[in-house]
């Protein structure tokens, strides 16, 4: 049927499906055990016995997790091929199942990909259920922890040690220190991707032991740091990883100019960098245009980065192919660092512009020489505006994606890709006052074959500096349009005012900012009216 057995379920649209098996007490008293094999001779004849295992496990992987799950009760020969055959398990990681364990590996002996998720309200597994579980599963090749945080470096140290052919882990707010994560590194030589997020056990405060390198870092190819205290202990695992192809460091702090210029210093190979939230500056940046195979890169909310830095970016990555920006409405990169781009990134096929005010000079130079633009988002942009836009239409005949939010574009602008753009595929439209159904249901009726998805409904509130609350509320907005223009819909997508689906998620985000809103201007106005009284 054309796949494989690494992944065992395939959901209705087609993408692999990771079966939820969290095992209760309750579930395993009340579930009865599977009837046995028919053997009477006034029964129909069972035609399935004719089926190969091998054909049998192929068929199950198509089914969903609950349909997979009664079928392997319905003979102990089905019971023992889905077993054998299941090489993903999701499993809910509470002290309260890891009585059950042994029973659970014990049917599913076959698991090369492992998820541990327990929720913040209860305990998680401790060192000896992880060292059961290392025991148990040999052939692990992948492991995902989430909120483990009875975990600590000696249930490390006996994962590491009972699966060295790991070759990707995942941790999020776990306990564990640089010891644990040391005894990964020194003991499992095939790791290639590692992805590190709200580790506690080095951000403690206190200056952390350093992580790496290990043996790991001769095949490492991908190291993802998340909000992290004190991120810059891996900075020997980065350095030393000399085939790394990926680099994410996101929303950790510290000065991360030093490992930037470090990583630059040596032959290196990396293709992709994420820089989010970060206190690096163009240095940091220059460093990276010393990478001439790059090709995605993604500057969000640095503001000290400048139009310098992208220019020597674009000057020296002539393979640019993805290029995202959040300038954060710093105005410290615009038209130079864009034009920059334009000139040398004849590859760019998808460009994300959020808070930066580009003009139609640069525009036009994206437009005109970025023959291969295929995917376009202009979001919070106060430069941008019906000239600007009919550039794009004008220019960008490859494009097939777009998405304009926030910007001060009305009808004449939309009404630009009626005829422009021939490749046009979507097109969303999000946040822009100016823009009404009208000149939406026209270019519909023009061209049938374009999903356009307007949505004028939301209130615009009053600004707010979420920076000295919580930063990461409009970048999740912002990361959703994203998601819709990255993302290729094989479809004919939606049409009008979004999915409906999204409707009560946006309602409830903005009264959550409209509460929030207006406690602060009655804080203003209770300040303002004491203020009158004394």
């Amino acid at each position: 049927m054309g796949q494989t057995t690494s992944s065992y379920g395939y959901s209705s649209g087609g993408s692999a499906y990771i079966a939820d098996l969290s095992l209760s007490p309750h579930h395993h008293r009340n579930s009865s055990p599977p009837p046995p094999d028919a053997d009477s001779s006034n029964q129909e004849p069972d035609y399935t016995s004719e089926i190969p295992d091998e054909c049998l496990a192929l068929i199950f992987q198509c089914l969903s997790s609950g349909d997979r799950k009664r079928s392997s009760l319905v003979c102990r020969r089905w019971l023992a091929v889905d077993g054998q055959s299941r090489h993903r398990l999701s499993l809910n990681a509470s002290a309260d199942s890891a009585p059950f364990l042994p029973s659970i590996f014990t049917r599913f002996d076959s698991v090369t990909k492992l998820a541990l998720r327990c929720d913040r309200k209860s305990t998680s597994i401790n060192d000896a259920a992880l060292a059961l579980i290392s025991q148990r599963c040999h052939s692990l090749t992948r492991i995902k922890l989430r909120g483990c945080r009875e975990i600590s470096d000696l249930g490390m140290l006996a994962l590491a040690q009972n699966c060295k052919n790991l070759r990707k882990f995942s941790c999020s707010s776990c306990s564990f220190g640089a010891k644990g994560m040391n005894a990964l590194l020194n003991n499992c030589s095939s790791l290639e991707e590692l992805s590190v997020s709200r580790l506690r056990g080095i951000d403690n405060g206190f200056p952390a032991e350093s992580i790496g390198p290990g043996i790991a870092s001769s095949r490492l190819r991908s190291i993802t740091l998340k909000e992290l205290y004190n991120g810059q202990c891996f900075s020997p695992l980065v350095i030393e990883s000399k085939n790394l192809k990926s680099l994410k460091i996101i929303r950790c702090l510290g000065d991360w100019d030093r490992l930037l210029e470090a990583v630059a210093g040596r032959k290196n190979c990396l293709t992709e960098v994420h820089l989010e939230r970060l206190q690096v500056n163009d240095a940091g940046l220059m460093a990276i245009s010393k990478c001439p195979d790059l090709e995605n890169f993604h500057l969000v909310k640095t503001p000290d980065c400048s139009n310098d830095g992208i220019s020597a970016i674009a000057e020296n990555c002539k393979l640019l192919r993805k290029l995202h920006i959040d300038g954060w409405r710093t105005n410290r990169i615009g038209d130079e660092g864009l034009i920059a781009i334009a000139k040398n990134s004849k590859n760019l096929v998808e460009l994300v512009l959020i808070g930066v005010n580009p003009t139609t000079a640069s525009l036009t130079a994206v437009a005109s020489n970025c023959l291969n633009l295929e995917r376009l988002a202009l979001c919070g942009s106060d430069t941008i505006g019906d000239a600007e836009i009919s550039c794009v239409a004008a220019k960008c005949n490859s494009l097939r994606k777009l998405c304009i939010k926030g910007c001060r574009i009305t009808d004449s602008g939309i009404e630009a890709f009626a005829t422009g753009c021939p490749n046009l595929v979507k097109i969303k439209v999000k946040k822009c006052r100016g823009v009404s159904s009208v000149i939406v249901d026209q270019l519909r009726a023009r061209r049938e074959s374009l999903a356009v998805n307007l949505d004028v409904d939301e209130v615009e509130l009053p600004r707010i500096d979420w920076n000295t609350s919580n930063a990461g509320l409009p970048e999740a907005e912002y990361r959703g349009e994203l998601a819709q223009v990255t993302t290729y819909d094989h479809g004919h997508g939606s049409t009008s005012n979004g999915a409906r689906s999204s409707n009560k998620s946006r309602f409830s985000l903005l009264a959550g900012r409209t509460i929030a809103a207006c406690a602060f201007q009655r804080l203003v106005n209770g300040n303002g009216s004491s203020n009158d009284s004394t």
